[in-house]
Order: structure tokens, then sequence, then C-alpha cells
């Protein structure tokens, strides 16, 4: 997997999202994060310039210095909303889901339509922190990714 610039962000992998709204986490962010050991993951919005969304878990999120966003938010921090009902927070929508052992996600058509993604699209699976990675869905590194001559897996 590459980095694609010297200093550059690390990038997992691509993710397709299926006509179902399911999205294949790439393995090496699966077992980095290890993201499916909740069963559930948070998702937020992403950055206005990369789009798409963030994935992390209440065990990363919980004790980090993000941590006060699940404290602010009891029925996020204890799954009270439905699964894929955004909150909003401080500039971000945050929500839960469900994730399968193997790295699946489901994303609902209320969930493509907030995060202003659709079946067909690819996700630019990247390195942001110890704390979440990033589905990405444009801006620069989507370009770049998109020019890049070496290998980058789809899932």
């Amino acid at each position: 997997m590459p980095q694609m610039n010297k200093g550059g962000k690390f990038i997992f992998g691509r993710s397709v999202i299926r006509g179902d709204g399911g999205v294949q986490i790439p393995p090496q962010a699966v077992e980095e994060y290890g993201i499916t050991g909740e069963g559930k993951v948070y998702l937020f919005t992403g950055s206005k310039s990369t789009g798409g969304f963030c994935v992390t878990r209440k065990g990363l999120l919980g004790p980090s210095k993000l941590g006060h966003i699940l404290a602010e938010l009891p029925g996020l921090e204890g799954y009270a909303l439905g699964p894929g009902e955004f909150i909003r927070y401080k500039g971000r929508a945050y929500c839960w889901a469900d994730i399968s052992p193997e790295g699946r996600l489901v994303l609902t058509p209320g969930m493509l339509d907030l995060l202003r993604l659709e079946p067909g699209m690819e996700l630019l699976s990247i390195r942001s922190s110890d704390i979440a990675f990033t589905m990405g869905a444009k801006g620069p590194l989507v370009e770049r990714s998109e020019a890049y001559t070496g290998e980058i897996p789809v899932f």
C-alpha cells in the first residue's frame, strides 16, 4: 500500500460503494485500527476538501483528546441513536454503524445522502491519525491517487 509522496499520507486502498451501500474497509486499516473488535464503529463527516467520512471506534475515540465528543453526545456514546442516525456537533455530523468481523459496513440511503455519496463511487482509505482513518471521496489526495502509477488495491 503506497505512501504516494515522501512525507505524504499513507493510503490503505480504495473501496467501492456497492449497490446495497456496502463498503469493504481495506484489511490493513481493519487490522491497524482494530476496527471490527467492538462490532460497531463511529462515522463522522470528512473534511470539506476530502469529503467522505472518517471511521473510528469507542476504544480509540473515548480515551483520546476527542473523547469529549462522546461525553457530550450520550446518545452516540451509548448507541442509543439508531444506526446511521447522524447527530450534528461542532460543524460535523456523527453516527454509529455496525461493522462485520471482515470489515464491511453498510451505508443506508440516508447516510449516503448526508455524506453526498452514491453507489459506484470509490473511496480512498487514508491514514488520518491514531484515532481514525478517512474514507475520502474527493480532493487533491484523491486526484493524486488517480494519477499514481503504482498499485493501489481496490476492495
